[in-house]
């Protein structure tokens, strides 16, 4: 069984757990009366919506790349991740709003069921989260994990907010917690609304240092310059590089044993799966001063026609497509 495939199971497991947990946690805050608990609950059915649309990202990552997309369908996860956060920040406006109304007008919770309730949301969460853990790479899979984990913090609190009622019979407590697990909420959906954004603004992978990059390359044998370098993200899991080399005066064959190395060493260090190398040495067009993006002049020869031995030229205005 392949991750993918793991990961699919391990999503609609965690997804029919999650729906046990949002029956009872709303169940429990209705009989309670507790906003912190409806709160938690709301949180929850965030996390039902998290998981769902992680299994449909992972289901659509499994389909072949085609000539629509020829990449495949791997942004689709990146696509779901944005679509929880900001799922996440409407919950944290009505949270926000309802606590701010209870605590102008405090409401009688019964505190027992707060705590049972919460003990039981953290028992199943604590068990969907050590299954999601082990998977760190993908974007859509570490959402739906911080929702996990951010609902348990959450149903701590809960717990704690129960215990308070119950001896004390201090009700601010409750619609207070509900605005730290608002805050709770809100902190975890700007970090993945940001990481989101650069990855669909194909911004540089946050583990990536491009100055790494370029000493990777010129260590490489008879490559005396480099230029033309972009790194960004195909998804959360899956990195792409495009670069332009220059060397000496190769055969076609010499160039692309360099062309492979790099190809390897560049898996190898930076888990980057793609590369699109484009070998120059005849006609290189490095003299021309730009950094990563600024280049964008055409290309009048491609690495076939740069290195292969002498023939016909090319006919005139004809250059070569570039990514």
């Amino acid at each position: 069984m392949d991750h993918v495939t793991d990961r699919g199971a391990t999503l609609k497991k965690a997804l029919a757990l999650t729906c046990l947990i949002l029956a009872v946690e709303f169940a429990g805050g209705l009989i309670s009366h507790s906003l912190a608990l409806l709160s938690d609950a709301g949180h929850v059915l965030t996390d039902v919506f998290a998981l769902g649309l992680a299994w449909f990202a992972v289901e659509q990552a499994k389909r072949p790349a085609d000539q629509r997309r020829s990449y495949g369908y791997h942004r689709v996860s990146i696509l779901a991740a944005l679509v929880n956060a900001v799922t996440l920040i409407v919950i944290v406006i009505a949270i926000a709003y309802e606590a701010v109304r209870r605590i102008a007008n405090p409401e009688p919770v019964q505190g027992a069921v707060v705590i049972v309730s919460a003990l039981v949301a953290i028992a199943v969460n604590s068990y969907i989260a050590f299954g999601l853990r082990g998977d760190t790479k993908s974007l859509n899979l570490r959402a739906a994990l911080l929702h996990v984990v951010g609902d348990i913090a959450a149903s701590v609190g809960v717990v704690v907010a129960g215990a308070v009622i119950l001896l004390t019979g201090w009700l601010y407590i409750d619609p207070l917690l509900s605005l730290a697990i608002a805050v709770l909420i809100a902190f975890g959906a700007w970090r993945i609304v940001r990481e989101t954004v650069n990855l669909l603004m194909e911004g540089t992978p946050g583990d990536i240092n491009l100055g790494a990059v370029t000493s990777e390359i010129m260590e490489t044998g008879q490559v005396t310059g480099m230029h033309d370098l972009h790194v960004w993200a195909l998804s959360s899991d899956e990195m792409a590089l495009s670069c332009h080399v220059v060397v000496g005066d190769l055969p076609l064959a010499d160039a692309e044993h360099i062309v492979r190395d790099l190809e390897k060493r560049l898996c190898a260090r930076f888990d980057i799966g793609h590369t699109t190398i484009q070998v120059e040495s005849c006609h290189p067009c490095g003299e021309i001063h730009h950094g990563a993006g600024d280049h964008n002049h055409p290309h009048v020869l491609t690495v076939s026609s740069a290195l292969r031995p002498a023939g016909p030229p090319p006919a005139a205005g004809s250059s070569a497509p570039r990514r």
